[in-house]
């Protein structure tokens, strides 16, 4: 692995930013600058702490902190996309929700490799 880029984990985060990003920007006012910007941040936050935990990958502890940090961003993602969900229903929020309960399990898996696999 040469790179953050080379991590499952940080691809799908990244696409699913841009996804949320996109879908956020056409909510309505006050939804738009309110939740939506919320979701957004949490959502890069995701991607953000997978890359700042791989800088410190050196240090086990330091990596595992941060991807815990990662999946702690996407759970906030989560409980807003759901929310989000119920005001908007059939509105495409409902996969999104999905996408990052995918993307939680793929943290979780990843943090148990680093625990038990990663070598300093």
């Amino acid at each position: 692995m040469k790179s953050y880029k080379d991590l499952e984990i940080y691809k799908i985060a990244f696409e699913l930013s841009l996804k949320i990003r996109e879908k956020t920007l056409l909510l309505e006012h006050p939804d738009r600058f309110e939740v939506g910007s919320q979701i957004r941040r949490s959502s890069q936050g995701v991607k953000d702490a997978i890359v700042e935990g791989y800088g410190r990958r050196r240090y086990k502890a330091d990596f595992i902190k941060f991807l815990t940090y990662s999946q702690a961003s996407l759970l906030e993602a989560t409980s807003q996309a759901e929310f989000l969900d119920r005001v908007y229903s059939n509105n495409g929020w409902a996969e999104i929700v999905i996408e990052l309960d995918c993307l939680g399990s793929k943290i979780y898996a990843f943090i148990k490799y680093v625990e038990s696999n990663w070598r300093t």
